[in-house]
């Protein structure tokens, strides 16, 4: 009779001495049920779901490095560069620190690697982890974003609303970001040459964007009109199509 709760139950039952099987549940689910703060069986999943995160966007970072080792353009950029440093040279030794070809194949392959993570800015989705993008460090710095969007906003408010300045680079950027409806992730992996196209078409008026939309449907649509892909399965749509029922007499 240590709580509020057990002492309800012990009077229930004192007057109801015939519930003889619900005084006994209620006594062993007290008895049994876990008793853990809810706190850490938060604080414990966010840690877990944040420790998955990190990993998963390093193997991610990892599978994009080991592609652009595979692409040509790349490949030859970062083999030109290792050579200039003598990088390649270190790995083809005499004597009794002579290496296997194998071991000289593998070690310059790590060489290619590492210059091309230091060289080229992998960005998206596959970009370098950082330890602040993960879920815990979002929540525990969750304020300071809010302050950061607030006080953003209203020097965003003032000068191109009340003041009336015209948009800079970045302004017309975040403003064409925002009619594609793309996060920073996914236009950041656009090419620079997309971004200046967006930048001399004005798409940060929305006019211009409207007619920009039009236009890429269009060409979506014929790209998928001459597409073999698309032709077979709007065949196979238009003379069976899923869900299709016959009925066959036996």
């Amino acid at each position: 009779l240590q709580d509020e709760e057990t002492r309800k139950d012990y009077d229930y039952m004192l007057d109801h001495p015939e519930e003889y099987y619900r005084h006994y549940y209620h006594y062993y689910s007290r008895r049994l049920a876990p008793k853990v703060d809810v706190r850490i069986v938060i604080l414990v999943t966010v840690c877990a779901i944040s420790v998955f995160q990190f990993f998963s966007w390093w193997s991610s970072y990892n599978e994009a490095i080991n592609y652009l080792a595979t692409v040509p353009k790349y490949r030859i950029q970062a083999t030109e560069i290792a050579r200039q440093q003598g990088l390649l040279n270190k790995t083809k030794e005499k004597g009794k620190n002579r290496r296997s070809k194998e071991e000289i194949r593998e070690e310059e392959e790590e060489i290619i690697k590492d210059i091309i993570k230091n060289k080229i800015d992998i960005k998206g989705g596959y970009q370098k982890p950082k330890i602040y993008d993960i879920l815990l460090f979002q929540i525990l710095l969750a304020p300071f974003y809010l302050c950061k969007y607030v006080a953003w906003y209203c020097w965003w408010i003032y000068c191109f609303t009340i003041k009336g300045q015209e948009y800079g680079v970045e302004e017309k950027l975040y403003i064409i970001r925002r009619y594609m409806k793309m996060s920073q992730s996914q236009f950041d992996s656009l090419e620079d040459h997309q971004k200046e196209t967006f930048l001399e078409r004005q798409l940060w008026i929305r006019e211009n964007y409207e007619v920009y939309k039009r236009e890429q449907e269009e060409e979506l649509k014929k790209k998928m009109a001459m597409d073999p892909r698309w032709k077979r399965y709007r065949r196979w749509m238009k003379n069976e199509g899923p869900g299709r029922l016959t009925f066959i007499d036996d």
